[in-house]
């Protein structure tokens, strides 16, 4: 691997900082708002799978 200059280094971070996208105040509040959504949309979801296994597993321990 060829070495390279500190300024080289430099140089090469700065363009690389040029191609960043940041997001505008609009993209990262919708982002935001969608990421709260799924949480809150996924946290229901287990609690009713844990729920129906809970009553399953309940269900099977009074049987015997």
């Amino acid at each position: 691997m060829a070495k390279i200059t500190p300024g080289e280094f430099m140089r090469q971070v700065q363009a690389e900082t040029r191609k960043i996208h940041w997001p505008s105040r609009q993209e990262t509040v919708t982002t935001a708002i969608f990421v709260g959504l799924m949480t809150v949309l996924l946290a229901v979801f287990f609690l009713g799978i844990d729920a129906l296994f809970g009553w399953v597993v309940s269900a099977l321990l009074n049987a015997l």
